[in-house]
């Protein structure tokens, strides 16, 4: 089993708006996830866990993403409300 968290540093006053977002966008992911937003640390950071079997449906997922028009339509403008990010792949044990 993999984790996959994906971090957004987002503007000031769109942490809320971006994770809003990023949850009614995945909403018909054919994945479980979960959005988050931070109590401590980084100030506007919103998170997207994933966990997936094996690299292999982190592959699959990954796909789904660059080729579900529904999901890329929902995503518009997402860019514009973060200044940085990144992706950690972890494994449960």
């Amino acid at each position: 089993m993999i984790l996959v968290r994906e971090w957004f540093v987002a503007k000031p006053g769109h942490a809320s708006k971006l994770a809003a977002l990023i949850k009614e966008a995945q909403s018909s992911a054919p994945f479980r996830f979960r959005v988050m937003t931070d109590f401590t640390g980084e100030f506007n950071r919103v998170v997207l866990e994933t966990e997936l079997e094996d690299l292999a449906a982190l592959d699959e997922r990954m796909k789904y993403n660059e080729t579900n028009k529904e999901l890329r339509n929902a995503m518009k403008g997402y860019a514009d409300m973060y200044v940085s990010g990144g992706r950690e792949i972890l494994r449960i044990l």
